[in-house]
């Protein structure tokens, strides 16, 4: 997709919700598995602060998964998501389910995405954003490849664009500057 810089913050400036898959986003894509099969993920730190500087701003945080863990229920509990859907490997259907439920427009919502699956809610929502190394059909179609890899970042990035194409960041880093 190809759209102006004025484009781009006019859309941010209508965005009420940041949704994020996990695997090839949060993290760097690989599955880990422990002795007893359990599995084990690796979440990066920056992210987790992204999230809550998002819903410090106001807005509203989620994750849509193909997948599920213990792990990444921890970590949505640990954040204080504001939606969970996980288990949902028809993606498009799991976005349509999430509008209807949250009673919000595509418009409205910032997804980031690294995979075909993803293709539906990138192709769909407000803004749309893929790691540096997602795949190549996917940075094809998003507004913004952002430049961390996948589980270095990058909703993080995601969030600092946002924010600064409000014209929030300086004050989403005033209370850190005291």
């Amino acid at each position: 997709m190809t759209a102006s810089g004025d484009e781009l913050r006019l859309r941010a400036a209508a965005v009420e919700w940041i949704l994020t898959d996990v695997d090839g986003v949060l993290t760097d894509g690989r599955l880990y598995f422990g002795p007893d099969g359990e599995a084990w993920k690796s979440f990066h730190v920056r992210d987790g602060l992204g999230m809550k500087l998002a819903q410090r701003a106001g807005l509203k945080v989620g994750i849509i998964s193909a997948r599920g863990s213990a792990p990444l229920d921890a970590r949505a509990r640990e954040l204080s998501l504001d939606a969970l859907l996980t288990h949902r490997e028809d993606k498009g259907a799991a976005f349509a389910e999430f509008l209807e439920a949250h009673r919000v427009e595509a418009r409205r919502v910032a997804y980031a995405g690294d995979d075909l699956v993803d293709l539906p809610i990138l192709t769909h929502c407000g803004l749309s954003f893929a790691p540096a190394d997602a795949a190549p059909e996917v940075r094809a179609r998003v507004d913004l490849t952002l430049s961390a890899r996948a589980g270095g970042g990058v909703v993080r990035e995601m969030v600092e664009w946002l924010l600064r194409a409000r014209g929030e960041w300086d004050r989403a880093l005033e209370s850190f500057l005291r």
